[in-house]
């Protein structure tokens, strides 16, 4: 239990240095600590769980220059990798402190860490040379005299670097060590006791510098002192120290500054050669050029306020004396800064691509931005272009994100170009430019859309089972599998006669059907304008997201008809009274005089000599299943051509006579009528009409036997030569008693037809029929459906199916053509039977039962 306080304890306390140290995590570690030392733990200080810096890809992100550290992947800790060099990474800075970034996925989330390098020490004091020559006068060189030396260097800081000096036993010389603020340490080689070159003519003394370090370490120079004789005056500097600024950009060949030193020596001991040796730093031995007579410094090298921003060189002037005298001065050169850097913008993270549905504020790259100049020159703004959608946010210093500012649309735009611009505050100001490439993935978002909403189509009927009726084609923006579309149909109504009141309702998929992959519609069977005119259907356009999809588009298909059916003859009805005695005989038979022929058959009629022209002898019904012109027919008289007794109407079918008939015409006389429809090409079928010329009462004998006959099922015998002399008595004995029967009944025939002619009739319109319905009139014939079909009904009567008012389903012919070969109007087809049909229609009622 104390364990557990103790560790929530620690956690509250790093969470409370976090949060003092402003997110910041720092770590310390000394230099040359070997590969694998641990550093500190990372993911335990982040707060991370056991495993959680593993499965969130805890890492570090290289900025510029090798940090010799990682982070275990396993356990978070923060390892050194390699070598670690303070002097390397840092030189003289002190702290030495390494600015790592660390990044986490799931969400992406950087932290910065602060490493710090800790000097130890391993570096020895070095003195620029292993040997130092001196040349002093004897005698003249007072006591007192003071010979600058070069001191020591050492690499490391702090206590480290601290240097002390000893100089091996001497009673002439000693050290002095001075230490100023602007010209930091000076050691001087001190001349205790005047020289006597004949007892000594060379002094070898050894100078040690000393770190503080623990262990210390230590460097030593021999010092060789020549002592010569006689020239006792030195040259001598304006001043010790001289004070020079220069920028960075500075030419090669720029005068730094002119030295000048005097000897009051006179002749050769008074000329004076200058030499020029460097101080700090080390390296900057090939910057500057003295000349050796005039005291010039120019320089032969680039300056870099950036490497190095102050030199500390030494003059020394020596006149030509024996033995030559020296002369010291330092010169300090302060470079000055110039916007002589751009900044640099590096992409330290980058999550593409990017869903077109990622909300706003979505963290896209890491970015790191810097400028080595300083001050107004190191101060660096950033910004993006275009503006739109994206944009800049300050996390750390230097440090920004690439969020998402706008709602991103890939249909619209698919990738973006985005440049990332810095810009530092120098005077001209330098930029930088960092081109990102970001990607938008695709969602699913948008469906299918078909370019129309209603398709109208137009199919023949009779077409061929796969023949391609249509192609329909929706577009979706969407890309990969969200915008691959297939199509499927959905059910829809068939219209027609057939399809109403055939079979029953059935489905759009059994006429047509779509491909899948094309929208190719294709019907799947021949379609029939007699059974279907009207498929009116859906078809779904779905595409391949998650989740699906789906547009619609309706398809009407008108069926076109086509004049596929010939005419077809009915059989003449049995009751009607203009037909007589009528028979039908089925005969097979085809015509290539007028196309197609659907059949032909032989009918049978008896007419009295003596009507006048225009009586009605038959009428011949013929329907065809086709509708408009394809199913309006007209009649031709073929056979005979010669011009004979009967003509038949165009339109109407009906048989009548061209003038009036006489003995002269022939007992018999056969016609061949040809129906025809208005198809192209035209079909038609051919009737045969046999004629028979009696006398007035033998036709209405042969008229009522023929009705009794077709009443009770049976074929009349009438027309056709019975032979024999017992056939002809029985036949004349059968005349002469209806003569009787006609006298005594005439007075009756005549008030009946009197009472059915002039008394009140009621009309009465019966429903729809259970059979297609044919109109028979001077005009011609047509079927029609139930739907368009009334019969009219005289009194109490049967209703007589030759007498209709209906609708024609074709146009109105043309104008100028003949009355009575145009189509009248419709609400004018009334048909009414003649006055001399109606009496033989009574007079065979009266003798039937005569007859049987």
């Amino acid at each position: 239990m104390g364990e557990r306080c103790c560790a929530v304890l620690r956690v509250l306390v790093l969470q409370a240095a976090w949060a003092l140290a402003g997110g910041q995590v720092r770590y310390s570690v000394p230099e040359e600590a070997k590969a694998g030392t641990v550093v500190g733990r990372l993911a335990q200080d982040l707060g991370l769980e056991a495993g959680e810096a593993e499965a969130r890809r805890l890492r570090l992100v290289a900025q510029g220059r090798r940090a010799s550290v990682e982070v275990s992947g396993a356990s978070g800790a923060l390892l050194v990798s390699s070598r670690l060099d303070r002097e390397e990474l840092c030189g003289k800075s002190a702290p030495c402190a390494l600015r790592l970034e660390v990044l986490l996925e799931r969400p992406l989330r950087v932290f910065h860490v602060q490493l710090e390098v800790t000097d130890i020490n391993d570096n020895a004091p070095m003195f620029p040379a292993a040997r130092k020559n001196l040349s002093i006068a004897e005698l003249t060189t007072m006591p007192g005299s003071r010979f600058p030396l070069e001191g020591a260097s050492d690499a490391d800081i702090g206590a480290n670097a601290q240097l002390s000096y000893t100089l091996s036993p001497s009673e002439h010389f000693s050290l002095d060590l001075q230490k100023t603020e602007e010209d930091g340490e000076s050691l001087f080689l001190v001349l205790r006791k005047s020289l006597d070159r004949e007892t000594i003519p060379v002094h070898r003394l050894v100078l040690t510098a000393t770190d503080g370090g623990r262990p210390s370490l230590t460097g030593t120079m021999e010092l060789v002192i020549s002592v010569l004789d006689v020239n006792d005056n030195m040259p001598q500097f304006n001043q010790s120290v001289y004070k020079v600024q220069l920028p960075e950009n500075a030419e090669r060949g720029t005068l730094v500054i002119k030295l000048n030193a005097t000897d009051l020596d006179e002749g050769s001991n008074s000329k004076v050669s200058y030499s020029l040796q460097i101080l700090s730093p080390q390296d900057g031995r090939d910057i500057f050029r003295i000349d050796r007579n005039s005291g010039e410094i120019r320089l032969t090298g680039d300056l870099d306020f950036e490497d190095v921003s102050l030199y500390r060189l030494q003059v020394d002037a020596t006149d030509n004396g024996t033995p030559p005298l020296s002369g010291h001065c330092k010169v300090v050169l302060e470079v000055l800064d110039v916007n002589d850097n751009a900044p640099e913008v590096w992409v330290t993270s980058l999550s593409v691509p990017v869903p077109e549905d990622a909300s706003v504020g979505t963290v896209v790259a890491l970015l790191s931005v810097s400028d080595r100049d300083s001050g107004a020159n190191g101060r660096v703004r950033c910004w993006v272009w275009p503006a739109a959608p994206f944009g800049l946010e300050a996390t750390f210093t230097g440090s920004y994100s690439l969020v998402l500012r706008e709602a991103l649309d890939r249909e619209r735009v698919s990738e973006y170009e985005v440049e990332v611009r810095a810009e530092d505050g120098g005077a001209p100001a330098l930029g930088a430019r960092r081109g990102l490439r970001v990607p938008v993935s695709d969602v699913n978002d948008n469906a299918p859309l078909f370019a129309q909403a209603v398709y109208t189509v137009l199919a023949r009927e009779n077409n061929a089972a796969g023949a391609e009726l249509a192609r329909l084609w929706a577009r979706d923006p969407d890309e990969a599998g969200n915008g691959r579309v297939s199509y499927s149909v959905w059910e829809g109504a068939a219209g027609g006669v057939g399809a109403a009141a055939g079979s029953g309702w059935r489905a759009a998929s059994s006429y047509v059907s779509v491909d899948a992959e094309s929208g190719r519609v294709w019907a799947l069977q021949p379609l029939d304008y007699e059974e279907l005119q009207v498929l009116q259907f859906e078809v779904r356009a779905v595409d391949a997201g998650e989740p699906p999809l789906c547009g619609n588009a309706t398809v009407q298909l008108f069926v076109l008809d086509e004049n596929d059916n010939a005419p077809a003859l009915l059989p003449p009805a049995g009751s009607a009274p203009e037909a007589g005695a009528v028979a039908a005989e089925a005969a097979s038979s085809s015509s290539s005089l007028v196309g197609p022929v659907s059949g032909s058959g032989t009918l049978w009629a008896w007419a009295a000599w003596g009507v006048p022209a225009g009586q009605v002898v038959a009428k011949i019904h013929a329907v065809d299943a086709d509708s408009g012109y394809n199913a309006w027919l007209r009649y031709e008289l073929w056979e005979p051509r010669a011009k004979g007794p009967f003509r038949v109407g165009l339109y109407s079918g009906e048989v009548s006579t061209a003038r009036p008939l006489d003995e002269a015409d022939g007992p018999r006389h056969t016609l061949l009528i040809v129906v025809r429809d208005h198809g192209e090409p035209a079909r038609s079928a051919t009737a045969t009409l046999s004629v028979s010329l009696l006398e007035a009462n033998e036709a209405a004998l042969a008229a009522g036997s023929s009705a009794a006959s077709s009443g009770s099922g049976s074929r009349s015998a009438l027309g056709v030569d019975v032979g024999g002399a017992a056939a002809s008595a029985a036949t004349n004995v059968w005349l002469v008693v209806a003569i009787c029967a006609v006298s005594s009944l005439f007075l009756l025939a005549l008030v009946l037809y009197g009472a059915s002619r002039w008394a009140p009739r009621t009309a009465v319109l019966s429903g729809p029929g259970p059979t297609t319905l044919v109109c028979a009139s001077e005009v011609g014939s047509w079927s029609y459906s139930q739907r368009h079909s009334r019969s009219l009904c005289v009194a109490d009567g049967a209703a007589k199916s030759d007498l209709m008012v209906f609708s024609p389903n074709f146009p109105p012919p043309p104008p100028g053509a003949a009355p009575k070969d145009t189509q009248p109007e419709p609400s004018a087809l009334l048909h009414t039977v003649s006055d001399t049909v109606l009496l033989s229609f009574v007079l065979s009622q009266t003798l039937a039962p005569l007859s049987a």
